[in-house]
């Protein structure tokens, strides 16, 4: 499927503010799932330098740095990606990865350690060893029970700022964002030795209560775009698995990633501070996207 992605993130201060350095992650991942053939990036006030970066994530980010005080900052971005997976589920996994909790080899278990952090929340921890009993343990049959126990007990909430909360926090209220909602599931997968971490990216596809087909409702109004968050769980055989618990689903051709990390703020896609006494922000944004095979709209 081939995806346009049009993002416009703008922050608009009461007073002029000295901008810090600020890491943008919105270059849309390249890879054997997705496939990057354009992107285009803008900023303003123009940066007094910027510096392209591969993270230690393997995330490809952008480094700005800033001049003269500004009273606001507008970064605007348009993305052409073609996503190729279309079946979630086409993998084999290794014998010994078929039940859990998986006994790693040490090389690899090396590698997987930021995946593989215990949480420490009891309530996360009964969560997931209800479901490993339930399943007997089956690798392949505790993710899909994982994601459908939080997309069937939690409700969605909008969030646009902060860190995710605490999973265990998340959990006890069953309400969340949908960052707050992938690290539940995230530490879920960790209690019972899977490797998971955080993805920022985008939804291609409006979520099913903002879809008014679904809804049996007429509207020509495009349903509202936020930036999304899923988990991605580390299959031995099958490699890095999306998994989102707001929908409840594996992800396949409808998520375009940008960036994943072992810690949420590692995969933000905007972050930087500013310097000023008594100012006030204000964020807004708007997102389109566009899926099919039309002429790539121009920046404006």
């Amino acid at each position: 499927m081939q995806v346009q992605i049009h993002h416009l993130i703008e922050y608009r201060y009461s007073r002029p503010v000295q901008l810090e350095p600020h890491t943008v992650r919105l270059r849309p991942r390249c890879n054997g799932i997705q496939t990057l053939l354009a992107f285009e990036l803008r900023v303003d006030p123009p940066p007094a330098g910027q510096s392209e970066l591969v993270d230690l994530d393997g995330n490809a980010a952008v480094q700005l740095w800033f001049g003269d005080p500004t009273e606001h900052l507008r970064i605007q971005t348009q993305s052409t990606v073609v996503t190729l997976r279309r079946n979630p589920f086409d993998y084999l996994l290794f014998d010994w990865a078929t039940h859990l909790p998986i006994n790693y080899p040490s090389t690899l278990a090396a590698q997987l350690q930021p995946y593989l952090a215990t949480p420490a929340d009891a309530g996360i921890q009964s969560l997931a060893w209800e479901l490993w009993d339930q399943v007997q343990g089956e690798t392949t049959a505790f993710l899909p029970a994982l994601n459908q126990r939080i997309y069937s007990e939690c409700r969605h909430i909008l969030r646009e700022k902060g860190d995710p909360w605490p999973a265990g926090l998340t959990w006890q209220r069953k309400t969340g964002s949908c960052r707050d909602l992938t690290l539940v599931f995230m530490e879920g997968c960790r209690a019972v030795g899977l490797a998971a971490r955080f993805v920022s990216g985008y939804q291609v596809s409006p979520p099913l209560q903002e879809n008014p087909e679904l809804q049996g409702t007429a509207s020509k109004e495009p349903a509202e775009r936020h930036l999304h968050a899923w988990a991605e769980v580390y299959l031995p055989g099958a490699g890095w698995r999306g998994f989102d618990p707001t929908q409840g689903l594996a992800v396949a051709d409808g998520h375009v990633a940008l960036a994943a990390s072992a810690y949420p703020r590692g995969a933000a896609p905007i972050y930087g501070h500013w310097l000023g006494r008594g100012v006030h922000s204000h964020m807004s944004y708007t997102i389109r996207i566009q899926a099919g095979s039309s002429p790539q709209a121009q920046l404006n």
